[in-house]
């Protein structure tokens, strides 16, 4: 029989579900529970407290190890599968390390011995529910990180390395990120690592451009107390830190030939000894590694590890610089500036037209990075709710005159006709720039006919080298 004791405590802390066959304890233990704010009800059989956990999904749960229906600790299981995240504790009056043992791996996060002490039960409760709150906070920061470091865009390039980050994260593989300086690479290895199966553990990165080779090893694979002048106690070292975890190698073609041997063997190995020790030293690491340098070039120079090289380049991910997935520009500044202006409290911003034609017309030389510190001074340096191309000169970007002048034309003319002419020049000359003077590649981004390209270029008497089609190098015409 199921028996409802309502709360009339100070306080509402939880629900709690009892599930125990012997009456005098679920009415005092369930009589203490709901005067100290629990909202209790108790269930005297496994079948019964099913239910109860089924329909109410308790915060916490009484389990008797021994039931008239069955085992208490074969019943833990079936109340994980209905409610996950209810805290479980067991009671028994003939308990043994083995089941104690048993409950513990099986999900339980106590065991308490009957006589059951009232104080000890409540602070048991207490702990219980503390060890539950922090569970779903660790898992809403857990949550936030990884929305945190989705990409952002809508071009073809994201949509296809978002699409590898999906399917590289559920392998094991070693990944090679490359790409310019600031085009989100560790961005990219947090995302691979939030969405795998090492979520759980740490994400570790290292800048191996920023520690100089004498302590680069130390700082990889940790010391003993004495190994070298200074090292006053025992290092782990990041290898170790990120066991079950991930381990972002960051400008890995800046490690030095010695380090890169060492580097290789762990790969292999999976283990390693401290500097100054003799203690093999086993991990469960996976490795992203990055780099903003051609490796192939630099192995050719003999600054880079072929063998290494392999090694990490299982899993190749080639990121575009921002110049080169055009089509995200606006859509990348709007999540920033949206971003920084909550974060410092600012009223939302928006871009006019002006503004957005010279963010567009940017070459943007440090790429998402560079994109991402302008917002963040435009959110706290602009006052007002639009930003147009004055704003963002006075917080830093360069807008080029000749663009400037080249817009302002299209705008301020009066006669239609002149007008376009005047838009259509300045629209194909700085897609042409974009494109790095390819015809062929401005007709496909702009979804023109190469041959109406050509045409249109020698009425805007544009001239310009295409140099993706040898046929029509030199002048358009």
């Amino acid at each position: 029989m199921v028996k409802s004791m309502t709360t009339s405590g100070p306080a509402f802390l939880g629900r709690v579900v009892l599930i125990d066959d012997e009456p005098d304890i679920r009415a005092t233990l369930g009589g203490v529970l709901s005067d100290e704010g629990y909202d209790v009800q108790s269930a005297g059989s496994i079948s019964e407290g099913l239910e109860l956990v089924q329909d109410r999904l308790p915060d916490l749960c009484f389990l008797d190890v021994w039931l008239p229906d069955g085992d208490g600790i074969d019943a833990l299981g079936q109340i994980r599968k209905r409610s996950p995240s209810t805290q479980i504790i067991m009671i028994s009056g003939h308990s043994s390390v083995e089941a104690a043992v048993k409950a513990t791996q099986l999900g339980a996060v106590d065991f308490l011995e009957k006589p059951l002490g009232l104080e000890k039960v409540l602070l048991a409760a207490q702990n219980a529910l503390k060890l539950r709150r922090l569970t779903e906070e660790n898992e809403t920061l857990r949550s936030r990180a990884k929305s945190k470091y989705q990409l952002i865009g809508e071009s073809q390039a994201i949509r296809e390395i978002s699409a590898q980050i999906q399917k590289v994260a559920r392998t094991q593989a070693t990944v090679l990120i490359t790409g310019e300086n600031g085009t989100g690479k560790e961005n990219v290895s947090r995302a691979i690592h939030y969405a795998s199966t090492r979520r759980e553990g740490p994400f570790v990165a290292i800048n191996c451009a920023a520690i100089p080779e004498d302590l680069i090893e130390s700082e990889l694979f940790g010391h003993e107390k004495g190994a070298f002048t200074g090292a006053g106690g025992v290092h782990r070292g990041r290898f170790e830190v990120a066991h079950r975890g991930t381990l972002f190698l960051d400008e890995i073609g800046d490690m030095s030939l010695k380090t890169q041997s060492k580097l290789l063997r762990v790969l292999q190995d999976q283990s390693f000894e401290r500097v100054g020790g003799n203690k093999s030293i086993v991990v469960d690491v996976r490795v992203i590694a990055a780099t903003n340098k051609d490796l192939r070039t630099e192995i050719e120079a003999g600054r880079f590890r072929e063998d290494l090289f392999y090694r990490l380049n299982v899993i190749p991910l080639h990121l575009p610089a921002l110049r080169e997935r055009h089509d995200d520009i606006i859509l990348l500044a709007k999540h920033f500036l949206s971003d920084y202006c909550r974060e410092n409290g600012e009223p939302e911003k928006a871009f006019d037209a002006l503004a957005e034609q010279v963010l567009l017309n940017h070459g943007w030389p440090g790429n998402v990075r560079e994109l991402k510190n302008l917002m963040e001074r435009v959110s706290i340096l602009v006052s007002g709710r639009t930003i147009g191309p004055q704003e963002l000169g006075r917080c830093g970007l360069a807008v080029a005159p000749g663009n400037e002048r080249e817009t302002d034309r299209f705008l301020t003319e009066d006669d239609f006709r002149l007008a376009r002419a005047a838009f259509e020049r300045a629209f194909i000359a700085r897609k042409l720039e974009q494109c790095g003077g390819s015809v062929s590649k401005t007709a496909e981004r702009i979804g023109m006919e190469r041959t109406h390209l050509h045409r249109k270029l020698k009425q805007l008497e544009l001239e310009v080298e295409d140099r993706s089609d040898p046929e029509h190098k030199g002048k358009a015409h």
